[in-house]
Formats: structure tokens, sequence, C-alpha cells
């Protein structure tokens, strides 16, 4: 998708707000009223709400009709037909106006500090162009950190994963996205693909967790990603592709003990899966597929254990 910038000229410009909040909604009937309200709960108020339904065939656009008269700053938009759920998040970043993109599904939910934390984080540095909420509280320095490039992927392939967040943790320079053209539309990896593209160039900001909150639903993408068996291969190439783009910053046996790393993870998920009733005719296409060798399989399958 070609992104446009629709804050260039005066008249936009005079009343940007700072930050685009992106609703994309899919039959989110049950959940997204929840989702609008804690917006409007926000005590940051210098935002824009876009929402985007995805042709919705239950009541979700009836639930968003009750709020379009309340506030202003609510803009509804209705795709004719699905589009999908990433080729949907860079649609309604086409209609963003806001210095900052602020992802949040419609059946998720950001606290009241939320969003104010996250825009006086992103505002304290400049050059940044990803904030992420972490799951759990790091011990090591206060909240926020800020990571260079070469930091953010060093412990993403030689320590801890920090990219492994959703797009309802992130809050994205809009201009950085712009740049990077966006979301790929493959489902399910596209936002982690994303993180590493900006991981490889802009210092990232890590932010301290309970700043939103994931629903947990049996309809949710996480859900259904763990159905499709294929998306663990594509994660692997992913880590794959871009520890090779990013080889710069490693040693030669820290690059070789993060390609063991990465293959031995995506071992110790194919016991699991095989130990949850999946089939041996998956189980050996991924493991063929993967092109692991039979050493760090077997390495993943002792750690599985440990």
């Amino acid at each position: 998708m070609i992104f446009h910038n629709h804050s260039e000229g005066t008249l936009v410009s005079e009343n940007r707000p700072l930050v685009s909040i992106l609703m994309t909604a899919y039959n989110q009937e049950k959940y997204i009223k929840d989702a609008i309200e804690s917006v409007l709960s926000s005590t940051f108020q210098d935002y824009e709400l876009i929402i985007v339904d995805d042709a919705s065939t239950d009541a979700t656009v009836k639930v968003i009709d009750g709020y379009l008269d309340l506030d202003k700053r609510i803009k509804f938009y209705k795709n004719e037909k699905n589009l999908g759920d990433y080729k949907n998040r860079n649609k309604a970043a086409s209609y963003a106006i806001g210095k900052y993109l602020k992802y949040l599904d419609a059946d998720d939910v950001i606290y009241p500090h939320g969003l104010e934390a996250m825009v006086s984080y992103m505002e304290r540095f400049s050059d940044a162009a990803l904030g992420i909420s972490l799951y759990q509280i790091e011990l090591e320095l206060p909240y926020p950190i800020k990571m260079v490039p070469r930091e953010i992927l060093r412990s993403e392939y030689l320590s801890k994963s920090v990219l492994g967040l959703g797009p309802s943790a992130a809050i994205i320079k809009r201009e950085s996205f712009i740049e990077l053209n966006g979301f790929n539309d493959e489902n399910y990896i596209s936002d982690t693909d994303l993180w590493l593209k900006i991981a490889t160039s802009y210092p990232i900001i890590l932010f301290n967790p309970s700043l939103n909150w994931y629903r947990r639903h049996a309809n949710q993408q996480i859900a259904n990603e763990n159905k499709d068996y294929k998306i663990k291969l594509l994660r692997l190439e992913q880590k794959r592709k871009y520890l090779i783009i990013n080889k710069c910053h490693f040693t030669e046996s820290e690059f070789r003990y993060a390609e063991k790393r990465i293959a031995q993870h995506f071992s110790r998920l194919l016991l699991r899966d095989l130990m949850h009733g999946f089939n041996f005719n998956s189980f050996f296409y991924l493991y063929r597929k993967s092109k692991i060798n039979i050493f760090d399989l077997m390495r993943g399958f002792r750690n599985y254990y440990q």
C-alpha cells in the first residue's frame, strides 16, 4: 500500500492531533464497546480515534454508530469488502494525520494512563520510531528503556525477545511507518516483521507493563494462528532473514549461536505440538522444510524437558 501524508497543508496541520488511535474491527460486537470506552477514558486527550470496520456481518457497526455523535474525534470508515487483518491496519493508517500511530484492537483495552505514558516516552526520545509495552517487568533498568538497533537485535537473538508483541502494545512514529510502507500482508507475522524492520534502522523504547490489556478469547488471532502449523515455518524463516540482514551486529561465534537458538526454539515448538496431538505428517513436513539438523533438533527436545 502507498501511504499519503494527509497532514500536509495549513488547515490540517493546525488541527493535527498528536496521536491517531487506530481501531480495526471485524465481528467484534461483544468487545468493541469496551475498547472505545477505554480510549474515551484516557487521561491523554490530544488524539483522533479512527475506527475501520472490515465488512462485519454482526452488530459491530451498530455499536460504533452509537458513539459517532458523542465525540467529534471519532472517525468511522466501513470497508465494502473484507480486506483481512493487516491490509485493514494499513487502510486505517492511511486515514491518520497524527504524529504517532497507536493501534488498539477492538477486543483489547487501553488503561486510562496508558496513552499518556506512551506518548510522553516517545516525545522524550525523539529519534525512536517504535515503543512497546512489555508483558513482564524487567529489573535491570527503570523504564522507559531506549535501545539502539545493535542492542535490541542482540537482545532478540542472543538473550530475551522483546519484539514478540502485537500492535495493541505498540506506538509507532507515523513518518517511519510510512517510510517502511507499513505492514506486509502475511497474516500473524506481519507485526513482528515490521518491528524487526524498524529495529534494523531505528531506536526502540521499551515501556513498562500494564499500559494496555489483552483480552483472551477463542476467536482472537493468536488462537487461530496456533491452528495453522505452517505459521511456525514462516516465523522461523522470518527470524533467520533478519538475523542475516543484521549480521554486522554479531561476531561470527555469536551469529552461529543465534542460529542454534532459533533452531532449538523451533524444535521445542515442534515437540510441544507433537505432545498436544500434532500429527506426524505435519511434524515431518515442518522438520524437513525447516532444514534443521538432527543435533539441534535433539538439543531442542532435551531443553524442552529441562
